[in-house]
């Protein structure tokens, strides 16, 4: 069975801190406006989903959300 992962990034809650950034760089970046979340991979492969978990958990400001389907 195939798992749909889709990643939610909330700009307005993001501090910029650039956690996810550093560590998942396929699928997260910063932008240059104000160093706050962009999505590089709005759906990324299945295989990175330990890696969005641990991502998503060491946001500081809770700012992203991982959904799978």
């Amino acid at each position: 069975m195939v798992t749909r992962v889709r990643v939610v990034a909330d700009r307005r809650r993001c501090a910029g801190s650039g956690q996810c950034a550093l560590r998942l760089p396929a699928v997260f970046d910063q932008r240059d406006t104000d160093g706050r979340v962009a999505l590089v991979e709005e759906y990324p492969d299945e295989a990175l989903l330990p890696a969005l978990r641990q991502a998503a958990d060491r946001c500081p400001s809770r700012a992203i959300k991982i959904v799978t389907a």
